[in-house]
């Protein structure tokens, strides 16, 4: 044992290391995923899409929430893709004074086209491990994400970033 290194540690900071390199490759299969859209929508105007995608029509201050960002910042966002024609503002059943932004039938386009290409991608990079491995890999990544709190995505939720 090295002093003053707790046991275990040498492994935490391997695997620490292994998951900031693949985490290196996951964004840039996500700037790739994105690229086919990027003049439409930034990423994190994709990401507001997502949330959208995946929660339905909220308000602002719940997008703004959602997104960690100020409800200003959120607004900006929203002008922007509604002028793009991928979110509309509309008038909630509920209460007519409040606005609820929802996702168009382009936006849920977008969010389709650009997750199918992320999808594929990560595909063809999996596909290239060893099945073992690739068991193994499952394993891992549910453990970490369990261990970060992070509930588990079915295959019909949209990839993206939330």
């Amino acid at each position: 044992m090295i002093e003053g290194v707790e046991p275990g540690a040498d492994d935490v900071d391997e695997l620490t290391s292994a998951l900031l390199t693949a985490s290196r490759l996951l964004v840039a299969v996500s700037a790739r995923s994105l690229a086919a859209v990027q003049d439409r929508v930034t990423l994190p105007q994709f990401r507001l899409l997502v949330v959208l995608s995946w929660q339905g029509p909220a308000k602002l201050v719940t997008l703004a929430a959602g997104l960690d960002v100020n409800p200003s910042t959120a607004l900006r966002m929203v002008d922007r893709l509604v002028t793009a024609g991928l979110v509309e503002r509309r008038a909630s059943a509920r209460s007519g004074r409040e606005i609820r932004i929802e996702l168009t039938a382009a936006g849920r386009a977008v969010v389709r086209q650009v997750t199918a290409r992320r999808r594929a991608d990560i595909a063809g990079i999996v596909a290239r491990m060893p099945s073992g491995e690739r068991r193994a890999l499952v394993a891992a990544l549910r453990a970490f994400a369990e261990a970060g709190g992070e509930a588990p995505v079915a295959d019909a939720v949209p990839l993206g970033w939330s």
